[in-house]
């Protein structure tokens, strides 16, 4: 369906997770308009899209309405669709996906997925016993609003799971009042990747999406884990990896009406397939990225997801890295550092290119384009080609034209793919299906 006339499209956000989206669909020539709930962050945005103070009263002129899909978002956008409103946004089943790990991994045995062996936890006495009397590699898993503090996953490395016991009783002494729940899940080895698609309320569109995540600050994958660093992802038909994984889940997401995109990562090696975790919601800067991919208008695509269309996605073929470029804080929460030394940062374009750019924590004032918001995310760099080589070089080149004071960002998204894909191959799970 080609959108021939211009339509309303109303995003509601709690921090303006997807206002480069939204940015996208303004100069495709459409109404926008943007509601932002946390009020230090409102200023995100601003200069690039129209934002008004509260969405509800907007629900009747919007054409569709669009949840960053946030946990809570689920259960008001199911709400809208049974008026019989285009909505793009979760459910209060398939935010429980992915807040609630033991759901998660219960859904994905229920419909004959192999996962891995795990034990929930609400005593950290409890844990530490567990673990000394079935020494192993354990990783730390925190469910509930506490996964989103990325730092407070902890991945064993000792064979005796020794050191999972140390951060046990570190995280009982300072977390607990955070950490309500949490996983033990073994730990195995292999390729760490995930598989997508998108959703229509009733089957999975194609093409779907492979992408791998950079989470870790530095390059070399270490230091503190962040929310993402920057992602490499390709297109493909349905293969071994998401028929194993996702396609299972088909059912479930139809008889929910969901809508959106979702996505499982998983660990894989020669033994088998084992999903991680669920995120049922845009990726960030997962649909950044994905936007670059689309030969047809973002607009065009979100109205014909909403409204059922079994179109299939209109991408370019190759390899696509997207590298987020941030500032001080980053990846941590610390309101004195950001004033200091981020907050308003001036963001310079040597040449005036804007390919490949997507704001995220931005506004701009006067044509003048400032950091803004707490977080310190300031903007995802893409760049695509018909192998991943040329995608890295062609996001790096984009990345040399930007100048933000105090900027950092990592040297090597993508460069995983040299080795994970002759695994992969070998393995059979990228073989079409």
């Amino acid at each position: 369906m080609t959108l021939d006339l211009k339509k309303n499209f109303l995003f509601v956000s709690n921090d303006g997770l997807h206002i480069d989206c939204a940015w996208k669909i303004v100069r495709e020539g459409h109404q926008v308009k943007y509601y932002i709930d946390n009020k230090e962050e409102n200023d995100i945005g601003n200069g690039f899209v129209p934002k008004v103070d509260a969405w509800e009263p907007h629900i009747d002129w919007a054409d569709i309405i669009v949840f960053d899909d946030v946990l809570g978002h689920g259960e008001i956008a199911e709400e809208l669709r049974a008026r019989g409103k285009l909505v793009i946004g979760g459910t209060a089943y398939t935010d429980r996906l992915e807040d609630d790990r033991s759901f998660g991994q219960e859904e994905l045995k229920s419909v004959g997925v192999t996962t891995l062996k795990y034990q929930e936890f609400d005593d950290f006495d409890r844990a530490i016993e567990h673990v000394r009397a079935n020494p192993r590699r354990y990783v730390i898993k925190p469910s509930g609003e506490a996964q989103n503090i990325k730092r407070l996953l902890f991945v064993g490395m000792e064979e005796d799971g020794s050191d999972v016991v140390r951060v046990l009783e570190a995280y009982k002494k300072v977390w607990s009042d955070t950490i309500k729940i949490f996983q033990l899940q073994h730990r195995v080895t292999g390729v760490e990747v995930a598989v997508g698609a998108f959703f229509n309320g009733k089957t999975f569109l194609e093409p779907i999406n492979i992408n791998f995540e950079h989470k870790k600050l530095f390059p070399g994958n270490i230091g503190p884990a962040t929310g993402e660093m920057g992602t490499s992802m390709f297109w493909s038909r349905p293969n071994r990896l998401f028929n194993q994984t996702l396609k299972k889940m088909e059912g479930k997401l139809a008889a929910e009406g969901y809508v959106g995109y979702i996505d499982v990562n998983c660990i894989v090696n020669g033994q088998g397939i084992y999903p991680l975790e669920f995120t049922s919601r845009f990726g960030y800067p997962t649909i950044q990225i994905q936007s670059d991919a689309l030969t047809q208008p973002l607009s065009e695509f979100f109205y014909n997801m909403a409204s059922g269309s079994g179109a299939d996605i209109k991408v370019r073929k190759g390899f696509q890295v997207g590298i987020r470029l941030v500032v001080p804080p980053y990846p941590f929460r610390d309101k004195q550092t950001f004033d200091t030394y981020s907050k308003d940062a001036t963001i310079v374009f040597k040449k005036p290119a804007l390919e490949g750019v997507h704001i995220e924590d931005v506004k701009n004032v006067d044509g003048e384009w400032l950091v803004t918001g707490s977080s310190g995310v300031a903007l995802v760099v893409s760049g695509h080609g018909t192998t991943m080589r040329e995608a890295r070089a062609q996001a790096y080149r984009r990345v040399e034209n930007i100048l933000i004071p105090n900027m950092y960002y990592r040297t090597d998204i993508g460069e995983r793919w040299f080795e994970d894909s002759d695994r992969l191959h070998t393995w059979g799970y990228l073989r079409e299906q």
